[in-house]
């Protein structure tokens, strides 16, 4: 294969969050191809993006073979500060010292208004966050995830008012995630959790008008002074979430392994 193709696959895989599987075409671009930037990029950020310790110090590893031999490239150098950024001070203090240097020599390659300049402000901005601004970030975050959530839950609820999905391809995420949920919501013992996903809010309007009037119950009967049982109401409708959540991860691997079954049928028509 060539450059190009194995870029391509690392870009489609990245754009899934199949990180493992962009580090093993990474790795066989560079078996196969010998040394490249490009391909040391993909191999550091696919190390990076899985936000562990160990895969922090693979993702440097990459990056700096990459600079040893290319210490011009642009992509090297942001993705590493990116990553030089992001590691604590106390505990990785030599990935903390490389900022200034890293900075420097961006500045000297990257023009104003590039993309590799607007990346390095985006990472900046984010490193130089104090504590209520990282805390604005993560309930900012917290709601995407959560209007992520609703969403899918809206595709599942049409597609089970329309009693079944229509056919799509096997790498449209937002169709497998919708495909996955309902089988995992497919049953008769399944039913209630059907029903809670196909009128979401009222489900929850109903869940917390039980809260109210379990704990106000319980309280009047004189059996507690205090009681916070009645949210156990809450408990059906997160089992169903979990189910959409579930649904989706699979959704993820499915999308995966047909992206990596495509790339298999071309190499072998190759």
């Amino acid at each position: 294969m060539t450059l190009d193709e194995y870029a391509d696959r690392c870009e489609e895989l990245f754009a899934v969050g199949g990180f493992t599987e962009v580090r093993k075409v990474a790795e066989s671009g560079l078996e196969e191809l010998g040394p490249d930037p490009v391909l040391y990029r993909w191999l550091g950020l696919a190390h990076a993006a899985e936000d562990e310790d160990d895969h922090d110090a693979d993702a440097e590893q990459a990056y700096e073979t990459g600079l040893a031999q290319w210490p011009d490239d642009l992509g090297l150098l942001v993705s590493y500060l990116e990553l030089c950024l992001r590691a604590d001070t106390w505990t990785y203090p030599g990935r903390a010292t490389r900022v200034k240097r890293l900075k420097e020599r961006i500045a000297g390659l990257a023009p104003a208004g590039s993309p590799e300049a607007a990346r390095v402000e985006a990472a900046l901005g984010w490193a130089g966050r104090g504590y209520w601004q990282d805390v604005r970030e993560r309930t900012a975050a917290a709601r995407t995830d959560r209007a992520a959530l609703t969403s899918h839950s809206a595709d599942v609820a049409e597609a089970l008012e329309q009693g079944g999905q229509a056919p799509a391809h096997p790498e449209d995420l937002r169709a497998a995630e919708v495909a996955a949920a309902l089988e995992l919501l497919a049953g008769p013992w399944r039913a209630p959790f059907r029903l809670m996903v196909r009128h979401r809010a009222a489900a929850y309007v109903t869940a917390f008008v039980l809260v109210l009037a379990t704990n106000k119950a319980l309280v009047l009967s004189g059996a507690v002074s205090y009681s916070v049982w009645g949210w156990i109401w809450f408990v059906p409708l997160l089992l169903a979430e979990s189910k959409l959540r579930q649904a989706r991860r699979l959704a993820r691997q499915r999308v995966i392994a047909a992206m990596e079954a495509r790339h298999a049928d071309a190499a072998a028509a190759g």
